[in-house]
Protein backbone atom coordinates (compact mmCIF):
# COMPACT_ATOMS: atom_id res chain seq x y z
CA UNK A 1 0.00 0.00 0.00
CA UNK A 2 2.58 2.47 0.77
CA UNK A 3 4.06 2.03 -2.59
CA UNK A 4 0.83 3.39 -4.01
CA UNK A 5 -0.41 5.78 -1.53
CA UNK A 6 1.70 9.05 -3.28
CA UNK A 7 -0.08 7.80 -6.48
CA UNK A 8 -2.91 9.89 -6.27
CA UNK A 9 -0.48 13.08 -6.04
CA UNK A 10 1.55 11.95 -9.34
CA UNK A 11 -1.72 11.01 -11.59
CA UNK A 12 -2.36 14.80 -12.45
CA UNK A 13 1.04 14.89 -13.44
CA UNK A 14 1.50 11.58 -15.22
CA UNK A 15 -1.95 12.51 -17.37
CA UNK A 16 -0.13 15.95 -18.64
CA UNK A 17 2.47 14.39 -19.37
CA UNK A 18 0.93 11.85 -21.53
CA UNK A 19 -1.44 14.08 -23.45
CA UNK A 20 0.69 17.23 -23.52
CA UNK A 21 3.85 15.41 -24.36
CA UNK A 22 3.85 11.64 -24.94
CA UNK A 23 0.43 11.15 -27.86
CA UNK A 24 1.88 14.35 -29.76
CA UNK A 25 5.05 12.94 -30.02
CA UNK A 26 3.57 8.92 -30.77
CA UNK A 27 0.98 10.84 -33.13
CA UNK A 28 4.02 12.37 -34.85
CA UNK A 29 6.22 8.90 -35.49
CA UNK A 30 2.74 7.30 -36.71
CA UNK A 31 2.04 9.88 -39.18
CA UNK A 32 5.09 7.78 -41.23
CA UNK A 33 3.90 4.75 -41.40
CA UNK A 34 -0.08 5.58 -41.87
CA UNK A 35 -1.86 7.30 -44.71
CA UNK A 36 -4.99 8.56 -45.54
CA UNK A 37 -5.70 7.10 -48.48
CA UNK A 38 -3.10 3.93 -48.78
CA UNK A 39 -3.43 3.08 -44.93
CA UNK A 40 -0.02 1.38 -43.51
CA UNK A 41 2.54 2.51 -45.63
CA UNK A 42 6.46 2.78 -45.78
CA UNK A 43 6.89 5.18 -48.30
CA UNK A 44 8.27 7.80 -46.47
CA UNK A 45 11.18 6.02 -45.26
CA UNK A 46 11.46 4.40 -48.64
CA UNK A 47 12.17 7.81 -50.08
CA UNK A 48 14.57 8.78 -47.10
CA UNK A 49 16.95 6.17 -48.63
CA UNK A 50 16.07 7.28 -52.17
CA UNK A 51 16.58 10.64 -52.31
CA UNK A 52 20.36 11.53 -51.29
CA UNK A 53 19.49 14.68 -49.60
CA UNK A 54 17.81 13.98 -46.91
CA UNK A 55 20.99 11.78 -46.07
CA UNK A 56 23.23 14.72 -46.81
CA UNK A 57 21.40 17.30 -44.80
CA UNK A 58 21.29 14.46 -41.65
CA UNK A 59 24.78 13.37 -42.12
CA UNK A 60 25.96 17.37 -42.19
CA UNK A 61 23.62 18.08 -39.44
CA UNK A 62 25.50 15.04 -37.37
CA UNK A 63 29.28 16.48 -38.41
CA UNK A 64 27.78 19.98 -37.30
CA UNK A 65 26.51 18.69 -33.93
CA UNK A 66 29.95 17.03 -33.72
CA UNK A 67 32.05 19.74 -34.03
CA UNK A 68 30.41 22.35 -31.92
CA UNK A 69 30.23 19.65 -29.55
CA UNK A 70 34.35 19.37 -29.56
CA UNK A 71 34.41 23.05 -29.37
CA UNK A 72 32.55 22.92 -26.36
CA UNK A 73 34.35 20.52 -25.25
CA UNK A 74 38.31 22.54 -25.84
CA UNK A 75 36.39 25.85 -24.09
CA UNK A 76 34.56 24.37 -20.99
CA UNK A 77 36.49 21.70 -19.57
CA UNK A 78 40.00 24.38 -19.58
CA UNK A 79 36.82 27.38 -18.17
CA UNK A 80 35.17 24.79 -15.69
CA UNK A 81 38.75 23.50 -14.16
CA UNK A 82 39.70 27.25 -13.82
CA UNK A 83 36.49 28.13 -12.33
CA UNK A 84 37.66 25.57 -9.89
CA UNK A 85 40.71 27.30 -8.43
CA UNK A 86 38.95 30.61 -7.98
CA UNK A 87 37.69 31.70 -4.51
CA UNK A 88 35.48 34.08 -2.73
CA UNK A 89 33.87 36.98 -4.62
CA UNK A 90 35.56 35.82 -7.98
CA UNK A 91 33.93 32.71 -7.54
CA UNK A 92 30.66 33.82 -7.36
CA UNK A 93 31.17 36.34 -10.27
CA UNK A 94 32.46 33.50 -12.76
CA UNK A 95 30.09 31.53 -11.68
CA UNK A 96 27.13 34.21 -12.55
CA UNK A 97 28.30 34.90 -16.02
CA UNK A 98 28.49 31.21 -16.87
CA UNK A 99 24.58 31.28 -15.59
CA UNK A 100 23.72 34.55 -17.03
CA UNK A 101 23.04 33.00 -20.82
CA UNK A 102 19.67 31.37 -19.70
CA UNK A 103 18.46 34.41 -18.44
CA UNK A 104 18.75 36.03 -21.94
CA UNK A 105 16.96 34.94 -24.86
CA UNK A 106 18.43 32.42 -27.53
CA UNK A 107 16.97 34.67 -30.18
CA UNK A 108 19.03 38.20 -28.96
CA UNK A 109 22.66 36.11 -28.15
CA UNK A 110 22.28 34.41 -31.96
CA UNK A 111 21.62 38.03 -33.12
CA UNK A 112 24.43 39.57 -31.23
CA UNK A 113 26.43 37.78 -33.35
CA UNK A 114 25.42 39.19 -36.32
CA UNK A 115 27.14 42.36 -34.50
CA UNK A 116 30.27 40.95 -33.81
CA UNK A 117 31.04 39.12 -37.00
CA UNK A 118 28.81 40.35 -40.01
CA UNK A 119 30.87 42.39 -42.76
CA UNK A 120 30.59 45.43 -40.73
CA UNK A 121 30.75 43.67 -37.15
CA UNK A 122 33.25 44.63 -34.78
CA UNK A 123 35.63 42.14 -35.66
CA UNK A 124 35.68 43.20 -39.10
CA UNK A 125 36.11 46.44 -38.79
CA UNK A 126 39.29 45.58 -36.15
CA UNK A 127 41.08 43.24 -38.62
CA UNK A 128 40.46 46.10 -41.43
CA UNK A 129 41.87 48.55 -39.09
CA UNK A 130 45.05 46.74 -37.21
CA UNK A 131 45.13 46.09 -41.60
CA UNK A 132 45.22 42.43 -41.25
CA UNK A 133 42.42 42.05 -43.98
CA UNK A 134 41.59 43.99 -47.06
CA UNK A 135 38.53 43.04 -46.93
CA UNK A 136 35.65 42.02 -44.53
CA UNK A 137 36.06 37.84 -44.05
CA UNK A 138 32.79 35.67 -43.99
CA UNK A 139 32.86 34.91 -40.79
CA UNK A 140 28.24 34.32 -40.92
CA UNK A 141 25.98 32.44 -43.35
CA UNK A 142 27.93 29.50 -43.15
CA UNK A 143 29.44 26.55 -41.24
CA UNK A 144 31.15 28.43 -39.45
CA UNK A 145 29.28 30.55 -38.05
CA UNK A 146 26.74 28.16 -36.84
CA UNK A 147 28.90 26.25 -34.97
CA UNK A 148 30.01 29.15 -33.51
CA UNK A 149 26.59 30.12 -32.08
CA UNK A 150 25.75 26.82 -31.62
CA UNK A 151 28.80 26.44 -29.51
CA UNK A 152 28.01 29.79 -27.38
CA UNK A 153 24.35 28.57 -26.50
CA UNK A 154 25.36 25.67 -25.42
CA UNK A 155 28.63 25.96 -23.58
CA UNK A 156 26.61 26.78 -20.03
CA UNK A 157 25.14 22.80 -20.55
CA UNK A 158 28.77 21.74 -20.53
CA UNK A 159 30.59 23.90 -18.11
CA UNK A 160 27.89 23.92 -15.18
CA UNK A 161 28.05 20.27 -14.40
CA UNK A 162 31.89 20.13 -15.37
CA UNK A 163 32.43 22.61 -12.59
CA UNK A 164 29.75 20.48 -10.08
CA UNK A 165 32.03 17.22 -10.45
CA UNK A 166 35.58 19.23 -10.41
CA UNK A 167 34.65 21.05 -7.18
CA UNK A 168 33.72 17.70 -5.54
CA UNK A 169 36.89 16.10 -6.18
CA UNK A 170 38.96 15.89 -2.84
CA UNK A 171 42.65 18.05 -2.98
CA UNK A 172 44.15 15.70 -0.20
CA UNK A 173 43.87 13.37 -3.57
CA UNK A 174 45.87 15.38 -5.55
CA UNK A 175 48.42 16.38 -2.75
CA UNK A 176 48.81 12.86 -1.83
CA UNK A 177 49.99 11.93 -5.34
CA UNK A 178 52.62 15.02 -5.55
CA UNK A 179 53.89 13.98 -2.01
CA UNK A 180 54.82 10.49 -3.50
CA UNK A 181 56.57 12.19 -6.45
CA UNK A 182 53.90 12.47 -9.21
CA UNK A 183 54.16 15.16 -11.62
CA UNK A 184 51.40 17.89 -12.44
CA UNK A 185 50.86 15.97 -15.83
CA UNK A 186 50.53 12.67 -14.06
CA UNK A 187 48.77 14.02 -11.60
CA UNK A 188 46.58 15.00 -14.09
CA UNK A 189 46.16 12.07 -16.01
CA UNK A 190 46.02 9.39 -13.69
CA UNK A 191 43.74 11.03 -10.90
CA UNK A 192 41.96 14.41 -12.08
CA UNK A 193 40.63 13.76 -16.00
CA UNK A 194 39.80 10.01 -14.82
CA UNK A 195 37.11 11.91 -12.07
CA UNK A 196 35.82 14.08 -14.34
CA UNK A 197 35.54 11.93 -17.01
CA UNK A 198 32.21 11.24 -16.39
CA UNK A 199 31.03 14.37 -15.76
CA UNK A 200 32.63 15.35 -19.12
CA UNK A 201 31.16 12.55 -20.73
CA UNK A 202 27.69 13.42 -19.90
CA UNK A 203 28.17 16.50 -20.86
CA UNK A 204 29.08 16.64 -24.11
CA UNK A 205 26.35 13.86 -24.77
CA UNK A 206 23.97 16.69 -23.84
CA UNK A 207 25.49 18.78 -25.65
CA UNK A 208 25.58 16.53 -28.69
CA UNK A 209 21.99 15.77 -28.15
CA UNK A 210 20.45 19.44 -28.27
CA UNK A 211 22.91 20.25 -31.20
CA UNK A 212 20.95 18.11 -33.20
CA UNK A 213 17.46 20.03 -32.48
CA UNK A 214 19.03 23.12 -33.01
CA UNK A 215 16.60 25.20 -35.35
CA UNK A 216 17.34 29.37 -34.52
CA UNK A 217 21.06 29.50 -34.39
CA UNK A 218 21.18 27.79 -37.69
CA UNK A 219 18.26 29.69 -39.68
CA UNK A 220 19.41 32.90 -38.84
CA UNK A 221 23.44 32.57 -38.89
CA UNK A 222 23.42 30.25 -41.61
CA UNK A 223 21.28 32.26 -43.59
CA UNK A 224 19.75 29.38 -45.44
CA UNK A 225 23.18 28.28 -46.68
CA UNK A 226 23.55 25.45 -44.15
CA UNK A 227 21.29 22.48 -44.33
CA UNK A 228 20.02 20.88 -41.06
CA UNK A 229 17.26 18.49 -39.81
CA UNK A 230 15.45 21.41 -38.31
CA UNK A 231 15.11 23.26 -41.04
CA UNK A 232 14.09 20.32 -43.30
CA UNK A 233 11.53 19.43 -40.87
CA UNK A 234 10.41 23.20 -41.04
CA UNK A 235 10.29 23.30 -44.79
CA UNK A 236 8.59 20.02 -44.82
CA UNK A 237 5.86 20.64 -42.43
CA UNK A 238 5.05 24.61 -43.08
CA UNK A 239 5.95 25.29 -47.01
CA UNK A 240 5.13 21.72 -48.87
CA UNK A 241 3.43 20.25 -46.19
CA UNK A 242 4.45 15.85 -45.97
CA UNK A 243 3.62 15.28 -42.74
CA UNK A 244 4.61 11.85 -43.54
CA UNK A 245 8.30 12.38 -45.09
CA UNK A 246 8.79 14.64 -41.76
CA UNK A 247 8.22 11.81 -39.49
CA UNK A 248 10.10 9.74 -41.21
CA UNK A 249 13.21 12.19 -40.76
CA UNK A 250 12.12 12.94 -37.27
CA UNK A 251 11.95 9.22 -36.30
CA UNK A 252 15.54 8.28 -37.57
CA UNK A 253 16.91 11.14 -35.76
CA UNK A 254 15.01 10.09 -32.53
CA UNK A 255 16.79 6.60 -33.20
CA UNK A 256 19.86 7.77 -34.12
CA UNK A 257 19.81 9.70 -29.96
CA UNK A 258 18.18 6.72 -28.70
CA UNK A 259 21.52 4.47 -29.79
CA UNK A 260 24.17 7.31 -28.77
CA UNK A 261 22.60 7.50 -25.69
CA UNK A 262 22.24 3.31 -24.97
CA UNK A 263 26.05 3.43 -25.86
CA UNK A 264 26.76 6.24 -23.27
CA UNK A 265 25.22 3.96 -21.20
CA UNK A 266 26.84 0.76 -21.92
CA UNK A 267 29.89 2.27 -21.76
CA UNK A 268 29.04 4.04 -18.24
CA UNK A 269 27.82 0.61 -16.66
CA UNK A 270 31.12 -0.92 -17.71
CA UNK A 271 33.10 1.59 -16.08
CA UNK A 272 31.29 1.69 -12.86
CA UNK A 273 31.77 -2.57 -12.68
CA UNK A 274 34.97 -1.46 -12.76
Amino acid sequence: MNRFSGLGFMAPLLVLMVIAFNAPIVYMLGLGFWDKGQGFTVTPYKSLLETPVYLHVLANTMRISLVATIASILIGYPLAHWMRGLTGYAKIIVVALVVLPFWVSTLVRTYAWIVLLGTSGLLNRALQGLGLTDAPVSFLYNEFGVMIGMANVLLPFLVLPLYAAMVRIDDRLLHAAASLGASPRTIFWRIYFPLTLPALTAGALLVFMLSLGFYITPAILGGGRVPMISNLLDTLINQIPSWGQASAISTILLLVTLLIFAAYRRMDQRASAR
